[in-house]
Formats: structure tokens, sequence, C-alpha cells
């Protein structure tokens, strides 16, 4: 099934410590700049919003420790409100394509979320395990797991099939964009490549 939308709704992701977010948001400024205006949106932020208020977490990095059923239900409730804030702009939604829990990884946009979203590209941010590795170190703002250079490759090679399946039934094209240490201003220029 083929789902089809009038909307350019974008969807990037990255595992976390690939540096994303840097990336994405300097790249928004530069779209602007070149007439191409687009609706920053955080999945999981929109995900904690939802958990938080209805008392599941307190804490953002609590959300991938929650049961599966629970992560299912919080992410068709952001999928619902997400796409209510995409009708009449371009959206880009900021998220994850698998998020690793205790039990194993769930996907970021199953089936229920891939509908409600219509994406028309997803694009991978992407580094090396051992940039992801130190970047993670580096970060004191977050709670992040420790994670060995062999799992790392793991979950953003997972990713990249994951992405593909996505791609299948949303008929959303896949790309990706190399965040290397000390090089983002490439990273973000093809990124802006992608989003014009």
């Amino acid at each position: 099934m083929i789902f089809t939308s009038s909307k350019d709704i974008i969807v990037i992701a990255g595992i976390p410590g690939v540096g994303k977010t840097t990336v994405l948001e300097e790249a928004i400024k530069i779209a602007k700049e070149k007439g191409k205006e687009y609706k920053l949106v955080n999945f999981g932020d929109i995900m904690f919003e939802i958990a938080k208020s209805e008392g599941l977490v307190n804490h953002r990095d609590e959300m991938r420790k929650l049961d599966p059923k629970t992560q299912k239900d919080i992410q068709r409730t952001a999928a619902k409100k997400i796409s209510s804030m995409a009708s009449e702009r371009n959206i880009i939604v900021d998220t994850h394509i698998t998020i690793k829990t205790p039990r194993g990884y769930l996907p970021g946009l199953p089936l229920w979320v891939l509908e409600e979203l219509e994406p028309t590209q997803i694009i991978l941010i992407e580094a090396t395990p051992e940039e992801i590795y130190t970047r993670r170190k580096r970060d004191e703002t977050r709670n992040r797991d420790i994670e060995s250079l062999e799992s790392i490759h793991f979950h953003q090679s997972y990713n990249r099939y994951v992405a593909a399946s996505y791609s299948m039934v949303s008929g959303a094209t896949v790309n990706r964009v190399i965040n290397r240490e000390g090089k983002i201003l490439q990273a973000v220029r093809d990124l802006v490549e992608l989003l014009m």
C-alpha cells in the first residue's frame, strides 16, 4: 500500500550521539534562507509530553524503558498530534528509526505512525561508531547507556534495513547524510541539498 499526501513531511533520524539535531537545526536555517521553510517537530518530545502528562515518566531517557505496549500507545497518540500540526505546512520530524529497549529494538515508525505521517522522505544521519561513542561520552546533558562499538554499529546498520522497510510501505525515498567529526558544515550542506 502506498500512501499519498499533499504535505511535504520529511523524517530525519539517527541513533543517539550521531549529532542529528545539531545538523538538522543548521540545515533548516539555511533552507529557509533559500526559500523553503519547515516546521521542526521532535517526535520524542511529543511522546515525552504525552507520557509525562499521564504520569508514566519524569525524564525523557526513561521512555525507552517503558513496556512495548505502552510505547506503542504513546507513539500512536504522538503521530496523530503531529499529523494535525502538519495539515498546511512543510514538516520535518526529528525522530529515531528504532528505539533500543531492554527487550530489543522497537520500531520508531510502525505502520500506524507511517499511516498518520505519510512521509515523502526518510533521511538517516550517520557517523562512524567511534565518533558516536566519543560524542555520547562527551554529552553530560543526557543519561545515555554505555554501549560497545559493535552494538553501535549494529544499531546503525539495523536502522538502514528498517528505513528500507518503512520506504516499502510508505513510498518515501531513503537517503543518508554522513556527519563526520569536524565536518559538520559538509553534513549541513548535504542535508540542505536533500531538503530543497
